[in-house]
């Protein structure tokens, strides 16, 4: 049985295939603010952010044609969020650090459900976590990708994608006990 997406704003998007000017603004109030905190959880720069979100709506306005509605135009126009981001991280020469054959079981026992932080103070400590650990713990708790897909979003080995993770969880809980927490 093939999943049947409903887009409660599907009216709009057609009338962005028109080039209808209202329609992208409409879509911009309704999207940017989600988009803009994808962005910047992943950038941790706000002005990159803003020019990432500037960028991907202009990008989904011009190939709008190609969103064929396999799911709602949020979704698709947050893959395209993310490229952008990962692809400014890119240009900012962010390192993953490979660690392919090493056991990172023994860093998964730190108490990280233990936190009872205000948002606020996780937001500014993931911000200062660097730009590998940063997009690793988005990616797979904020945005709900798998260590697979993180791999093959970022290009690099599910092993990695695993390790970033769990040494983001272990300078996260770092940065946080630094603060008192």
């Amino acid at each position: 049985m093939e999943a049947v997406y409903i887009d409660k704003h599907l009216h709009l998007v057609e009338e962005c295939r028109k080039a209808n000017r209202k329609a992208q603004f409409e879509i911009y109030k309704l999207y940017a603010k989600a988009m803009y905190n994808v962005a910047l959880r992943i950038l941790a720069q706000e002005a990159e952010a803003e020019d990432v979100l500037q960028e991907a709506f202009l990008d989904a306005f011009t190939r709008i044609d190609s969103f064929r509605g396999e799911t709602t135009f949020g979704l698709w126009l947050k893959q395209i969020v993310i490229n952008k981001s990962i692809n400014q991280l890119r240009k900012r020469k962010a390192e993953f650090i490979s660690i392919d054959g090493i056991d990172v079981a023994a860093e998964e026992t730190v108490p990280f459900d233990d936190l009872e932080m205000k948002v606020n103070e996780i937001r500014d400590a993931v911000s200062k976590l660097p730009d590998g650990y940063r997009v690793v713990l988005t990616l797979y708790l904020f945005e709900g990708y798998d260590h697979e897909e993180i791999a093959h979003i970022l290009k690099i080995s599910e092993n990695t994608s695993r390790s970033q993770y769990m040494r983001a969880k272990v300078k996260l809980n770092s940065l946080l006990a630094k603060r008192g927490a």
